[in-house]
């Protein structure tokens, strides 16, 4: 353990109170960052060239998880939302539904009860959106669903039976994908097949467990293969070796760390509020900030999706 890479993050970069921020996502064109407070319902954006001065916040009229870019146009993009995939026109902050995700095979009640969680694009232009009980409605159960969205939008599911999908990633081959089901405690692993989008041989890559508590949340991925996981509740962050070993981590001055995502060599930091003041309250002050930290190394590309 004297091995590992050290950091230690004392205050935010921007000092927010976001119900849950999530999906922090790195435009390099307009070098702004953007992210979500899903609970709220805003869409936070900042020129992190320009620094936090710059910070705006949108009101949104749906709870909006997950963001990414559509091929060929820098207005829209393509989101999970509560229903599930929607196009959000940037200009006139339209939300458009292009594919909910249940139906009358689903049983009564379900699109209600859901809502979209994490997401990622694939080499291939396809949208990758976990859904997961909607905590507003009720707590979390194995009702939620790994959806897969192909460019011509048909819709796949990939994976049943999970609770509280979260972070999703690709090797830098395409050979592997990863996937979190935050309270297994664990990263998944499946092989890949980028032509067809199948995984399987399902596995556990990394197992957390430990003293400080706290289950993995969302993660990134650095282009020597590390996974950058939030570990929510436990108040850090891991670097994770492509052979699964904790090679590194981030200390938080919050416990509700959400997600990490690369902008350059920095890494910025989602949280959430903290679920339990009472018993934690050095956790408060900065619950649902933005954090930044130079970690020495960048990140592997983000897709976009291939709308047909």
């Amino acid at each position: 353990m004297t091995d590992l890479q050290r950091w230690k993050v004392t205050e935010p970069y921007l000092h927010l109170h976001c119900g849950l921020g999530e999906a922090p996502y790195y435009e390099e064109s307009s070098q702004t960052l953007r992210f979500v407070d899903i609970v709220k319902e805003k869409l936070h954006t900042v020129n992190i060239k320009q620094g936090p001065s710059s910070h705006k916040i949108i009101d949104l009229d749906d709870a909006i998880s997950t963001t990414a870019h559509i091929e060929g146009t820098e207005d829209e993009l393509i989101v999970g939302a509560k229903k599930g995939y929607a196009y959000y026109e940037r200009s006139s902050g339209k939300l458009e539904y292009i594919k909910k995700v249940w139906d009358e095979n689903d049983g009564p009640g379900k699109e209600g009860r859901m809502r979209c969680n994490d997401g990622a694009v694939d080499r291939a232009g396809r949208y990758w959106v976990g859904t997961m009980n909607d905590p507003k409605v009720q707590a979390p159960t194995d009702e939620g669903v790994l959806f897969r969205l192909d460019p011509d939008l048909t819709l796949h599911r990939m994976i049943e039976k999970a609770t509280i999908p979260n972070g999703m990633g690709w090797s830098a081959d395409d050979k592997k994908m990863f996937f979190v089901d935050s309270p297994t405690g664990s990263i998944f692993v499946f092989n890949y097949d980028l032509d067809s989008g199948i995984i399987s041989d399902r596995r556990v890559f990394f197992h957390y467990s430990d003293d400080d508590g706290g289950v993995p949340d969302g993660f990134a991925m650095d282009v020597e293969g590390n996974l950058w996981t939030a570990i929510c509740g436990g108040g850090k962050v891991l670097k994770v070796s492509a052979e699964g070993k904790v090679v590194g981590v981030i200390e938080m001055p919050t416990r509700m760390i959400s997600c990490p995502g690369f902008a350059g060599e920095d890494l910025f930091i989602t949280s959430a509020e903290e679920e339990e003041p009472e018993k934690y309250p050095n956790s408060v002050e900065y619950g649902g900030s933005l954090f930044r930290v130079n970690v020495g190394i960048t990140g592997m590309p983000l897709h976009r999706f291939w709308r047909s």
